[in-house]
């Protein structure tokens, strides 16, 4: 199994975010920590140097496993469901923006608050209505490099829209879009599904990328959420992703990080004595 996790390429005040700011110092420390890969939290394509990203990139020998594009929500206010038209075309265009670098390093793109929420004045259906139509826009733009978006089911706290893996898989359904899957939060799903282990297995072949994050949103093992029968389960439904660790900074970046693929490697590297391939967690 592959570890990455989350560093933003850009300025951002996105708080579940463990590295932000150095780049380099930051790239350099997350490969020495043993992290295969990073995703990479990108707002604004068009001011980033991807000549100088691939070179860094290479240099220590870390592959692009997602782009996030959160910021451009959080940043610019950019939605799928804003009632504005203008803003809902400025969302499809930001998210084809990231289809060429996307294609360049074997990336899927993320498709987080980007989505939107449901404005005062909208209704559900309404805003759903808008969702269909964007995300089929853009899949089609990214089906023609043979890039691949994944829509993360987020908690009811910070969106109408989605919240669940079977509310994600009717909304493929209704995309219709073979490129279009989902990404699989812990931390959401703590929230929101009844059943972690029997969600993971429902989403199947459509649990494209993989975020963990424990049940305090601290990096994985602060909390209580049972990972070795989370990441068994995955290996069971034969997901052969990325798993990405995107979580808050707490106590500190440098700590969280150096906890998290400490505790996710243990927890697949067999040190458990029940007779899981992978530990269960529970001893």
């Amino acid at each position: 199994m592959k570890f990455s996790i989350v560093l933003s390429a850009q300025p951002t005040h996105f708080a579940a975010v463990a590295f932000k700011g150095n780049f380099e110092r930051n790239l350099a420390h997350i490969a020495e920590w043993g992290y295969d890969g990073v995703e990479l939290a990108i707002r604004e394509p068009a001011q980033m140097d991807f000549n100088a990203l691939h070179a860094l990139l290479a240099r220590y020998r870390l592959d692009v496993p997602a782009i996030g594009t959160g910021q451009a929500w959080g940043e610019e206010h950019l939605s799928f469901t804003d009632p504005d038209p203008a803003i809902r075309q400025a969302a499809v265009e930001r998210t084809c923006s990231h289809i060429p670098f996307a294609a360049q390093a074997h990336a899927q793109i993320v498709i987080g608050l980007l989505r939107g929420v449901v404005q005062p004045g909208v209704t559900f259906e309404q805003a759903m209505t808008w969702l269909v139509a964007s995300l089929r826009e853009v899949a089609q733009s990214a089906v023609e490099k043979n890039v691949r978006l994944c829509l993360e089911p987020l908690n009811r706290y910070e969106t109408g829209l989605i919240h669940t893996v079977d509310e994600g898989l009717a909304l493929l359904e209704a995309v219709g879009a073979d490129n279009l899957g989902l990404l699989l939060d812990t931390f959401h799903m703590n929230i929101e599904e009844a059943d972690m282990t029997a969600s993971i297995r429902k989403a199947g072949s459509h649990c494209f990328h993989v975020h963990v994050a424990d049940s305090n949103r601290w990096y994985p093992g602060a909390g209580h959420i049972d990972f070795g029968h989370l990441l068994q389960t995955l290996d069971e439904i034969g997901y052969t992703g990325y798993v990405s660790g995107e979580f808050m900074p707490q106590p500190d970046p440098d700590t969280a990080a150096a906890e998290a693929i400490k505790y996710l490697k243990k927890m697949t590297n067999n040190e458990c004595e029940c007779r899981s391939l992978i530990p269960c967690g529970r001893l």
